[in-house]
């Protein structure tokens, strides 16, 4: 079996207890094979938690799931120094916090205060954790997956821009048909027959995934894609260039990262379409994703209840391939 049929095994066991979310799942494939962190969005219900427990579970990797609460504190996700004893000595030895893991799920990380959401930034944009003047290193393979409710807003603490920037995708999840609710009630019937039995199953190493990224590296962006990806960015920043509506819409365009996390997800979807080089469909399959969360909309803009996607699909129509 190779690289790309075991990550392909991988999308098909999610699959099988996430119904009706097939998009959400390749996203969370991709945002793992461009080693980038991934916020989910949604109501109540939709299987935001399920779906990165599902990744995990069919993972060899070690997973940790973080519920941030008010009374969190920073020492609480990274670890501190405890005071020991040994050999009538006293001695500090450090404790690792559950963000050292390699899939780490935030649940409704805007429920902490900032100096919480704060602690994730060094681990997430660094990979490393800073704790009494000693840095340590989180593993290779290590995603931060936050979750976030849009309702229920009071008592809860709004990600801020810089810190919202630092998540390579943003992932909106919405209702699904009725027959996969359908099927959706179904599986949890056939869940609960079988509490209590286990079933051996076989684990995606780790190994595949960096496989998988170094393939993925040798995947070819013509200087025309670049130059189309650079585009749809540079729209966001300048969009009285393209209409007057959109500049009304658009407070705040995408920052470099943007620009970045398109090239990077763009070739990610191009190797799992099993294509050696980046076309424009594969910007336009992934763009969403990355530039939701990176473009503050205008007064104007959420009076007339335009949302960000909204903005994207006008960005898509103005802005051409030269």
């Amino acid at each position: 079996m190779n690289t790309l049929e075991s990550i392909r095994k991988l999308q098909s066991r999610m699959s099988e207890t996430i119904i009706g979310q097939e998009d959400v799942i390749q996203q969370l494939l991709i945002g793992l094979l461009a080693n980038g962190n991934i916020l989910m969005e949604g109501l109540p219900g939709l299987a935001k938690t399920r779906a990165v427990k599902a990744l995990a579970n069919n993972m060899d990797a070690e997973f940790s799931r973080i519920q941030f609460t008010p009374d969190l504190l920073p020492a609480d996700i990274t670890g501190s120094e405890v005071l020991y004893t040994e050999a009538g000595q006293p001695t500090f030895r450090f404790e690792a916090g559950p963000i050292f893991a390699n899939i780490v799920l935030a649940d409704e990380i805007n429920r902490a205060p900032a100096k919480v959401q704060a602690a994730l930034l060094e681990a997430m944009e660094e990979r490393q954790v800073t704790v009494a003047g000693t840095t340590h290193k989180m593993p290779e393979l290590f995603i931060v997956m936050a979750t976030q409710n849009p309702i229920e807003q009071e008592g809860t603490y709004p990600l801020p821009e810089a810190q919202m920037d630092r998540f390579l995708l943003h992932v909106y999840i919405e209702y699904g048909t009725k027959e996969a609710e359908r099927d959706v009630i179904r599986l949890v019937r056939g869940e609960e027959g079988k509490a209590g039995t286990s079933s051996e199953v076989e684990a995606i190493s780790q190994q595949v995934v960096f496989a998988a990224r170094e393939e993925i590296n040798q995947i070819q962006v013509s200087e025309i894609i670049e130059n189309y990806i650079v585009d749809l960015v540079f729209a966001t920043r300048n969009p009285e260039k393209y209409s007057s509506q959109l500049a009304s819409w658009i407070q705040l365009g995408a920052s470099p990262r943007g620009a970045i996390g398109l090239d990077k997800c763009a070739r990610v979807h191009a190797w799992l379409n099993q294509r050696e080089h980046v076309l424009p469909d594969d910007v336009r399959a992934v763009v969403h994703g990355v530039l939701r969360h990176r473009i503050a909309l205008s007064y104007d803009a959420n009076a007339d209840g335009v949302s960000s996607n909204d903005v994207i699909d006008e960005i898509l129509k103005l802005v051409a391939v030269a």
